[in-house]
């Protein structure tokens, strides 16, 4: 069905405001962009899907002027202009939310928004009028932000508020989301569709990069599918399906429910007891008295929206935090005053929540990364110096086995990796440990359908070999269909314990939103 689809979607006649045509990007070891040709009409959300490493992320960045194609050209309302720069994209009315903020952590909110195009009297800044259109525009699309704080105090879902407020303040007309929902919460999700669908309906042009199907189908119009840096169809998104469009996307039929038996729980493996963690944002603790256990051969869900405990739970679990008070037991020894090695090496993986801060060494190779937890190890060294073939062999294996794409291999600094091959880098290396707890925080954010089915397929594998997997995740559909057992999160507190058999979604989010909780003793109140 898709061969008979014109190149743009089928009406050749239609006017666009964007048009790439013929873009060819290549890199060291890779062609990023094959060819490939798209067109955005005005007043329309034009999703971009594609596998992690697909090319859509550079493709944005050649229209938003980051890089600069080998071959092909943009037209800006037919006519063809050149992108040298992001300054030359803003001044074609062209703006970029990209997947990674770029935002100044230690300045304002105000400053970070105005970067580059401060307003100035007699050489000196001026913010009053500049704030003045920042909360007009938060205003009319209820984006609310407090101009005043500082980016490292806010969360993700307010930096990204941030990010579109850039925009705005530009008077951009085209506007990227790339990867845009990567790192929000459900609610915060449902709030920027909404958002993305009032801007298309004043006029605005919107790209949409993302990996989940149901996001495309919920609010875009048209959907263009890149594979392995190649165009492969565009299509309406009222006549196409999830199976369809992820079929396009990775080139086969993709299992889109999880398949696993029922759990056989053993042994207890972690045990946390009454434990206490800090916060760093207020007063109040982050965890407040929490005790649970994860057996062998089961999946435990941390459920809850973000903010409320999850983060500092797993800090502490993992040794990235001290505990005020309680205690943390792995096979019944306490790790409560461990180093994170020695953690480590008493049998725990852990996949991070943040892959740049605490997953990567963003400027090692992807090797190097592999090796980060075992390169001490006889296998990897002797007598102090590094094996290095035994480390390049052991590389090769797991990117071959997890399939992590990269344009020059094992040598592939880390940083220049799509966001989704880092995190499978990140995955491979904590479940080819083989340790007997893998604590999995977020395991298939920013992945695609391909790859989420896989990430699911190795947790109940962990499971089944008679590993524990303690599994911390936003993602409700991700709650129901991998949990054995849920606990729900809720300022700080476990308030629920459900099981996805038996409960429903609409259960679980009541829970979560705190309007409902078991006293877990027993009783409901």
């Amino acid at each position: 069905m898709w061969s008979s689809l014109a190149l743009f979607g089928g009406k050749m006649n239609d006017k666009f405001v964007i048009e790439m045509q013929h873009i060819t990007k290549v890199f060291p070891g890779i062609v990023a962009n094959d060819d490939i040709s798209l067109g955005l009409r005005k007043g329309e959300i034009h999703a971009l899907l594609g596998e992690n490493g697909a090319g859509k992320s550079t493709l944005m960045s050649v229209l938003f002027g980051l890089y600069q194609p080998e071959e092909g050209k943009i037209l800006k309302d037919g006519k063809e202009v050149k992108i040298n720069n992001p300054n030359d994209a803003t001044a074609l009315g062209i703006g970029m939310v990209h997947q990674h903020f770029k935002l100044v952590e230690c300045f304002s909110v105000l400053d970070n928004i105005i970067l580059g195009v401060e307003p100035t009297k007699f050489g000196l800044i001026t913010k009053k009028e500049a704030r003045r259109k920042v909360m007009a525009l938060s205003e009319k699309y209820h984006l609310s932000v407090n101009p005043d704080a500082k980016i490292e105090n806010i969360t993700v879902g307010m930096q990204q508020r941030v990010e579109i407020l850039k925009m705005l303040y530009r008077d951009n007309d085209i506007l990227i989301f790339d990867e845009p929902t990567a790192v929000l919460t459900p609610q915060e999700i449902d709030e920027l569709m909404i958002i993305m669908r009032e801007f298309a309906n004043e006029g605005k042009a919107i790209l949409f990069i993302t990996h989940k199907l149901n996001e495309i189908l919920a609010v875009a119009d048209r959907c263009t599918v890149l594979r392995k840096g190649k165009y492969i169809g565009t299509v309406d998104v009222k006549d196409a399906t999830a199976e369809e469009l992820s079929e396009m996307m990775v080139g086969r039929k993709v299992q889109l429910q999880v398949e696993k038996s029922d759990a056989v729980p053993g042994d207890v493996v972690l045990s946390v007891k009454n434990m206490v963690v800090a916060s760093k944002q207020h007063k109040n603790n982050a965890v407040k008295n929490v005790s649970f256990d994860v057996h062998k051969g089961e999946i435990l869900c941390i459920a809850g929206i973000d903010g409320n405990g999850q983060t500092e739970l797993v800090y502490a679990l993992s040794g990235l935090e001290p505990i005020v008070s309680g205690s943390i037991k792995m096979n019944g020894v306490e790790l409560s005053k461990q180093s994170i090695r020695k953690r480590n090496l008493a049998g725990i993986s852990h996949i991070p929540e943040d892959r740049h801060k605490h997953g990567l060494v963003l400027d090692y190779s992807l090797e190097q990364n592999l090796v980060l937890q075992t390169y001490f190890e006889p296998e990897f060294q002797k007598n102090g110096f590094i094996k290095f073939n035994e480390v390049r062999h052991y590389s090769e294996k797991l990117i071959d086995q997890y399939d992590i794409r990269s344009g020059q291999g094992s040598i592939t600094t880390a940083r220049s990796m799509s966001g989704g091959n880092q995190q499978k880098a990140i995955i491979a290396r904590e479940i080819d440990r083989d340790t007997e707890l893998l604590i999995s925080v977020q395991p298939t954010r920013g992945l695609d359908v391909g790859a989420i089915e896989q990430v699911h397929r190795q947790l109940v594998a962990q499971r089944d070999s008679g590993k524990a997997v303690l599994l911390v995740s936003l993602e409700l559909d991700e709650v129901m269909s991998v949990a054995d057992r849920i606990l729900v999160m809720f300022e700080g507190e476990i308030v629920g314990e459900l099981n996805p058999k038996t409960c429903s979604v609409q259960e679980l989010g009541l829970y979560m939103a705190g309007a409902k909780r078991d006293d877990m003793n027993g009783g409901e109140k």
